[in-house]
């Protein structure tokens, strides 16, 4: 199970291209639609990375992704997630996330 956490949509190409760059103390989720692969330069921080189908089931989970890291394109992965790093605790591959809109 996850805990509660805020996911904005990466839309913009700038939101897309600087994601969570640059940023420390993050307490918030990043959602990247139509993104199978992603790279950590610039980051200031390590974040957890969860990619999943077009349902949200999990298909890759990388925790504490240290910076100047590239996770290469995987099959099959539509969503891709960035959360602060140590947020994800029981999630396994082939559980779904639930994402609840406000």
């Amino acid at each position: 199970m996850i805990d509660k956490i805020n996911i904005i949509e990466a839309k913009t190409f700038k939101q897309r291209l600087l994601g969570l760059m640059f940023k420390k103390n993050i307490d918030y989720a990043l959602l990247f639609k139509r993104c199978n692969s992603i790279h950590t330069f610039f980051m200031k921080e390590k974040i957890d990375v969860v990619m999943t189908d077009k349902n949200n089931k999990v298909l890759y989970i990388k925790k504490g992704l240290n910076k100047n890291r590239i996770i290469l394109p995987k099959w099959g992965v539509y969503n891709t997630y960035e959360f602060p790093n140590n947020f994800i605790k029981d999630l396994k591959i082939n559980d779904y996330l639930k994402i609840r809109e406000k």
